[in-house]
């Protein structure tokens, strides 16, 4: 082995010149592991911001310096859920001390309607109220409580009509947002008619709201062009460019909008954090001066949607051994006053009616209901949860009619061959992938001994009951929306022979960042510390989709990998070209921070940080962009059929429960949770998301309950109302463990498998623990109905109902 320095003369030269400013040899220069330990794509790694999450350094939006004059921005908003606006008296706001403007409906100078797909979304109410806390004006202030207090002095008078808050009756009346969409695959008119057995079932599965620790916030400075610098927590930037361009009336290149980090999102940033820059941006654009909006909690959750509460309907024909022959679904999600993303959210659910298993002939409609409360929205899972709930209730619906333990009469349900096929058409692929996964979680957490002695512990146990439940989950990966499936990423490389990456995604938590670091360092042979991330920015990389959908990670790294993998390529071919002798093209790589050319005594090796600066001095680009867009996927709406996914991701999880059937009150004793993410792009952040995605569901599915008044106001508005899980619900035992062995069988990253929302559903298994206990009160005979969330009090009411059952 040799060390390559033939450089020319010219090259030499320019060289010496160039280390005068360059100390050392660059940041490779300090590592010397193995690349077992350089923490590339594949391998774990702390996130990106940790050590700043903990110490206090991350910068979020409320921690972003403004000048002295900045303003401050406080709403005025409906105390009405259903009306007409027909007196707004905004003199004394205007006049209270500190205000320097008030801005209202007539004051927008473009757009007035910021719906991100379809209309229906006014940045300010003209003359229709929707929804009690939606925004008739705002104040701008010389501070935030000044703002705060003349928001007080508004003198509001509403034409008050009652609220429609029920989404079934909605339906009846035909008030929908969209259209009702519906899948057909089969007769399942015949079947139904012709099954030996039919199983019926309702459930209402309730909303949740999204409660992240850094709520919604914009800081806008106006730009010397007639512009804006928007920084904004926002799950979609460009979608945030385009709206505040046009609510100012100006074109898009003249608004940047900027996201560093999120203090956690989980879909309420992708549509919702847009109204609020609007807003900022049209007060920053009339004063010239920088300014701030944050809501405060209480109004942030008023003004903003939430997951869709749903009522799904099922009936399914199925044989003697409880095998699904066909059935009919129906699910209603309440989608608030406005289309928002409704539509594509009960797609989806629609699209997991089915879950892991077969439904053979079926139908399944999807109706978009409209109430009068504000638009609800994107959530972990957009809509997937929902959708599941209805099958995974009918597989214990199932299991107590004939007799069967539930997990017997789920395995005999799953997707297999011959029934491989899904309602809208689409082939499952990795079917034996399911099989394999569910039986290794059975075996693993001994799921038929501890059915066995809980049993016997139910038969001797006359209030405190014990139920155990394993679930599934398939879950498909891709926006649905087809043209969402791309993104664009921008790679510098630095003389010193330090990387810098952007790309569209945007940083929740997730540690997206984190894992694009790990690619372009993979396909660079470096570590980890030599790449850096710079923040989304729309002027860097444009027309980026949101960071959603389970795919951040999927697109945007790709597109990273794009851009390293051109760069890397170039370089090649300037090395094999450029240095004395000739270097061999073929086999030529890049690892432990060298390049790498030739093979035994042949073999020559020049540092990363040498090569860049020889590129640099013989002109070659430092700079690549890289695209990607998602294949073979496609949805024909009309037909209800096609392959809206490029692949589906899977799990399993068992949750053990104990219930004191008297007082409704329960605690979760154990989970043990094995999940499927392919070869795994980062293990310890992967495990990471299927923890915080599984408590987060086991949250929605018991303690986080919506509640509003009859006219429409949302009472649970605050911490102190709303009940989210805590240190102390966690399961004493809670194990969880990552597939290994089984690759993504498409060609995605790395092999690797999407892991934002496929583990949320994993909680799911509490719900149905829950509806085990209680169907050991009828000797597992009947299945209690027990809407969500299953607070005590439902848990209380639904073993009340169900005990006369046992007689």
């Amino acid at each position: 082995m040799r060390t390559l320095t033939k450089l020319d003369s010219e090259s030499r030269h320019a060289r010496r010149e160039l280390d005068d400013h360059i100390k050392g040899s660059g940041p490779l220069a300090r590592h010397t592991v193995d690349s077992d330990g350089r923490r590339q794509a594949g391998s774990s790694s702390h996130h990106e911001s940790a050590r700043k999450h903990v110490t206090g350094k991350a910068s979020y939006i409320d921690d972003l310096k403004t000048p002295a004059d900045a303003l401050h921005v406080a709403l005025g908003l409906s105390p009405a859920a259903f009306g007409t606006l027909t007196t707004l008296e905004l003199d004394a706001v205007r006049q209270a001390e500190g205000v320097v403007d008030v801005i209202t409906f007539a004051d927008v100078p473009g757009h007035t309607d910021i719906g991100p797909v379809f209309p229906g979304d006014p940045i300010f109410v003209d003359r229709d109220v929707s929804y009690a806390g939606q925004c008739l004006f705002a104040v701008a202030a010389t501070s935030f409580q000044a703002a705060r207090r003349a928001v007080t002095l508004a003198t509001i008078e509403i034409d008050e009509r009652p609220a429609r808050l029920d989404p079934v009756a909605a339906v009846e009346q035909g008030e929908l947002v969209r259209p009702t969409h519906v899948q057909e695959r089969g007769d399942w008119q015949a079947t139904l008619a012709h099954a030996q057995t039919l199983v019926e079932g309702t459930l209402f599965v309730g909303g949740q709201e999204h409660l992240y620790l850094e709520g919604q916030a914009c800081v806008v400075f106006p730009t010397e062009d007639e512009g804006v610098l928007v920084h904004t927590s926002n799950q979609h930037p460009s979608e945030t460019q385009k709206l505040v361009a046009e609510v100012l009336g100006i074109p898009f290149h003249a608004v940047t909008v900027e996201v560093r980090r999120m203090g956690g999102g989980f879909g309420g940033k992708e549509t919702q954090a847009s109204p609020w820059a609007c807003i900022a941006a049209i007060i920053a654009r009339r004063t010239g001066r920088a300014t701030r909006l944050r809501l405060p909690r209480t109004a942030d959750m008023q003004v903003t949607g939430k997951r869709h509460p749903f009522h799904n309907r099922y009936r399914l024909a199925i044989d003697e051994r409880g095998v699904i022959q066909g059935g009919d679904i129906t699910v209603i999600g309440d989608c608030g006053y406005s289309p928002d993303l409704s539509d594509a959210i009960v797609d989806r659910a629609m699209f997991h009616a089915d879950n892991a298993y077969s439904l053979g002939n079926a139908r399944v409609t999807g109706h978009r209901a409209k109430t009068h409360t504000a638009s609800n929205t994107a959530f972990r899972g957009f809509g997937g949860p929902q959708g599941m709930m209805a099958i995974e209730a009918a597989m214990d619906d199932i299991a107590r009619q004939i007799g069967e333990d539930p997990l017997t009469v789920r395995k005999r349900n799953f997707y297999r061959k011959g029934c491989q096929t899904t309602h809208y058409g689409q082939t499952v692929d990795q079917i034996a992938l399911l099989h394999t996964l569910v039986e290794k979680l059975e075996k693993d957490s001994d799921y038929w001994a501890r059915r066995n002695a809980m049993t016997a512990f139910n038969a001797s146990s006359p209030v405190i009951k014990k139920g155990l439940a394993l679930t599934p989950v398939k879950f498909g990966i891709s926006f649905t929306a087809q043209h969402l499936n791309q993104a664009g990423a921008l790679l510098h490389v630095y003389t010193d022979g330090s990387v810098m990456i952007n790309h569209g995604g945007t940083e929740m938590g997730q540690g997206l960042h984190t894992k694009i670091c790990q690619v372009v360092a993979r396909e660079l042979g470096l570590d980890l510390d030599d790449v850096r991330i710079s923040a989304t920015r729309t002027d860097k990389v444009p027309n980026t989709s949101p960071t959603a959908a389970s795919s951040g990670a999927d697109l945007n790294g790709m597109a990273a990998r794009d851009a390293a993998s051109r760069l890397r390529e170039r370089l090649f071919d300037f090395a094999a070209a450029h240095f004395e002798g000739g270097l061999d093209r073929e086999g030529m790589r890049l690892e432990e921070g060298e390049l790498i050319a030739g093979f035994g005594e042949s073999e020559y090796h020049l540092p990363w940080g040498e090569l860049v600066q020889t590129a640099y001095l013989n002109r070659v680009s430092l700079s690549e962009k890289g695209f990607y867009a998602t294949p073979l996927i496609h949805y024909d709406r009309s037909m209800g059929q096609g392959r809206p996914f490029y692949y589906f991701a899977f799990g399993a999880a068992v949750s053990e429960v104990s219930v004191d059937t008297l007082s409704g009150e329960y605690r979760v004793d154990r989970v043990d949770v094995l999940h499927d993410v392919g070869d795994a792009l980062n293990p310890a952040i992967d495990i990471g998301q299927v923890e915080g995605g599984f408590i987060q569901a086991m949250g929605w599915l018991t303690s986080e309950e919506l509640k509003w008044s009859d006219k429409g106001a949302l009472l649970s508005s605050s911490a102190a109302t709303y009940k989210i899980p805590t240190f102390g619900d966690l399961p004493p035992v809670f194990n969880v463990s990552l597939m290994e062995g089984h690759p993504n069988s498409m060609a995605s990253l790395y092999r690797s498998k999407a892991v934002g929302e496929p583990p949320f559903m994993l909680g799911i298994s509490v719900w149905s623990a829950l509806r085990d206990a209680l169907s050991s009160l009828t000797h597992y005979r009947c299945s209690p109905t027990l809407d969500t969330p299953a607070t005590p009090e439902r848990v209380m009411l639904a073993a009340q109902a169900i005990r006369p059952k046992a007689l």
